[in-house]
Order: C-alpha cells, then structure tokens, then sequence
C-alpha cells in the first residue's frame, strides 16, 4: 500500500484555517443563489424574454451556478486574505466570488449546450468527439461571457457589492 503524501503542517493549518463551517457555507450559498437567480430572472422578465419556461430554466441555472460557486469563492477569499487587511478581503471577496461565480455558471451553461449539440457528435471517447466537445464548451463558455453577463447587472453587482462588504466586516 502507498503512503500518502505528507502535506506540511503550516499548509494544512492555512486551509483549515481557511475553510467555511458547514453553516455559513451552507447559508452563503442560499442566499447567494436566490440573488443570482433573482438577478437573472428580473432581467429577463424585463426584457420580456422568450417563454415562462425558458426563463424559469434560466434563473434557476444561474442560481444553481451561484450555490455551487459561493463555498468556493468564500474559501478561495479566504485564503487569499487571511491575516491581512481589511482592503485586501474586500477586493479578495470581490473577485473571487465574481470569478467562481462566472466560472460554475458558464459551467453549467457549457453543459447544457454540450447536451444540445450532443447528438450531432462523434461517439464517445474517441478524438473526434474529444475536438467537437473542447470546441462546444469553449463556444458555450466564449456565448455565455458575451450574452450571459448583462443579467448579473444590476442586481447580482449590488449583492456582489455587499457579500464583499459582508466578507471583510468578518474579515477583522
């Protein structure tokens, strides 16, 4: 049997240092979600945008990418910031939560586009199928950064605004 590797102490300090109880995280991540779903769905309701359907599906998509993506981010802002600055967890609260939440969103929207374009591919497994699913994801993610964005504003930028606020207040 392989040992495992030995990760020094102070590393291992830092990150369970770092890491988010179970409650926050879990918290976080509702109220996160409601907010990027809220934000998506209040824009598209004002643009008075395709069918009830589509809207529900994504709202819902957006708030499943924002609960995904707040542990990660809080725990990312975390250890960027621990043990500086107020400044510091402020911006590191700021960007990583816009980041993982952009990223596990994209994600997401990467995933379901894949799904569309499935049945046109190659079959599984082989180079064909790994060049046609590459290409559909970053074509999914380049779409999403385009046209996906525009429904964090306003409302996702306000609670983006006050999670950071939020993050550095704990932060001291």
């Amino acid at each position: 049997m392989t040992p495992l590797p030995v990760i020094p102490n102070r590393v291992r300090d830092r990150i369970r240092k770092t890491l988010p109880s179970p409650g926050a995280a879990a918290c976080g991540a509702l109220l996160w979600a409601a907010a990027m779903g809220a934000s998506a769905l209040v824009n598209l309701l004002l643009d008075d945008w395709e069918t009830p359907a589509k809207i529900r599906f994504v709202s819902l998509l957006y708030a499943a990418g924002g609960a995904l993506a707040f542990p990660v981010g809080l725990f990312l802002a975390r250890l960027v910031s621990l043990g500086r600055h107020w400044q510091v967890a402020l911006a590191a609260a700021f960007v990583c939560l816009l980041a993982t939440t952009i990223s596990f969103t994209g994600g997401l929207f990467a995933l379901h586009y894949r799904s569309y374009y499935a049945q046109w591919h190659e079959p599984a497994l082989t180079i064909a199928w790994s060049i046609q699913f590459v290409h559909t994801v970053a074509t999914a993610f380049y779409q999403f950064i385009v046209l996906g964005i525009r429904l964090y504003f306003p409302l996702g930028f306000i609670a983006l605004a006050l999670a950071s606020i939020w993050f550095a207040r704990q932060q001291r």
